[in-house]
């Protein structure tokens, strides 16, 4: 058995894809690899199931956005000292404490990144950080990306050819849950579905885009917005809804029950991922929607969000922060119901061809499996 120890950044009720993905492959390696997971705790804990041992930080502040916890390297050192890690495996972005706590645990248990994706809005702290993260990457005996833009695109990481210890290994979660339609989502389609029913799903910060998609209702007279997610612009997000005289086409739902995420998928005609900033790496509600056969609307941020989502295969891409490419989109795809289908169905199969959790957990093994090889 593996003993791991990563920092999954948070493990509470407003968790998003990066939680996700650890928490995936924790409950995926289950039998192979022993996970300990120190995290932020800002809130209720997850509803989703939580497998391996996780240990909560509480933020002191927050710097950038990110939560800074100084005890995570006491929790890590703490319990390292008790029954030794085999390796750490860390999240990147993460909370600066992980990276000091990875920094400070003895150089002879390997370390392997996550590259979720570069920092992006922080181009201050980012300077003055930047001689740390490089020590740390330069540390590294493996670095993981979803797919090769996130390390092609970055600007943050050294060439391959710097650093040939990179892996490409998607992204990967649970879709059989996905499979079948659940009576919630003829619910829904009763509730809200006069028209075109559109779904969109995500925390409620600056790099989502959710306002370019609410303006883009303006035009969209016979479509309703259903909006997953809170954060700190929820309340921005109400006042741009009621500015653009759309407030009654959009539906703020607050933070969806795990068990029941599926049913708004199948219930919506289309799903869109409005992201305007590359923080948004991949885009993982994507998968999720294509899971259900459902044809997908995002932007072109030159990342993996197009890579999971291909333009005329399994959805439609548009330049980002434009409300009228948005609602372009969008009306092609609702006047078009074969259109829909089509997509919808490529996308499934690419879903379930290419981002399964068991692909994902078996190649993050073999890549454990090197590095810890290579020590030997």
């Amino acid at each position: 058995m593996i003993r791991v120890l990563t920092f999954g950044r948070f493990a509470d009720d407003n968790f998003g894809g990066l939680e996700r993905y650890v928490f995936e492959l924790a409950r995926g390696l289950q039998g192979e690899a022993e996970f300990t997971n120190v995290v932020a705790r800002r809130g209720e804990a997850p509803d989703l199931p939580v497998v391996g041992e996780t240990v909560h930080a509480q933020p002191w502040l927050q710097l950038g956005g990110t939560p800074v916890c100084p005890t995570m390297p006491w929790h890590a050192l703490r319990r390292h000292h008790r029954r030794p890690y085999d390796l750490i495996h860390l999240q990147f972005p993460a909370d600066p404490m992980a990276h000091l706590a990875t920094s400070l645990m003895p150089r002879s248990v390997p370390r392997i990144i996550s590259w979720h994706s570069d920092i992006v809005r922080q181009k201050v702290l980012l300077r003055l950080y930047q001689p740390f993260l490089r020590r740390l990457i330069e540390s590294a005996d493996a670095i993981i990306g979803a797919m090769p833009a996130h390390f092609s695109s970055s600007t943050q990481l050294p060439s391959q050819a710097a650093h040939p210890a990179y892996h490409v290994v998607p992204y990967g979660f649970d879709l059989a849950r996905f499979e079948r339609r659940p009576p919630l989502a003829d619910e829904l389609r009763r509730r809200h579905g006069r028209g075109s029913l559109l779904f969109a799903l995500g925390r409620h910060v600056y790099y989502k885009g959710f306002e370019f998609l609410i303006g883009a209702l303006r035009t969209l007279r016979d479509t309703t917005l259903l909006l997953g997610g809170e954060g700190p612009l929820t309340r921005q997000l109400e006042q741009h809804a009621r500015d653009a005289g759309v407030a009654d086409r959009v539906v703020f739902l607050g933070r969806i029950p795990e068990t029941e995420l599926p049913a708004y998928y199948h219930a919506c005609d289309v799903f869109c991922l409005p992201s305007v900033e590359p923080a948004e790496g991949f885009g993982i509600v994507q998968i999720e929607a294509m899971a259900c056969a459902k044809p997908v609307v995002c932007c072109e941020l030159h990342n993996g969000v197009t890579w999971v989502n291909r333009d005329g295969v399994t959805g439609l891409v548009v330049p980002p922060a434009d409300s009228n490419a948005l609602a372009a989109a969008l009306a092609r795809l609702a006047s078009d119901p074969g259109l829909r289908a089509r997509l919808g169905e490529q996308g499934r199969a690419r879903a379930l061809a290419e981002f399964t959790s068991e692909a994902m957990c078996r190649g993050t093994l073999r890549v454990y499996e090197q590095v810890l090889g290579a020590r030997r």
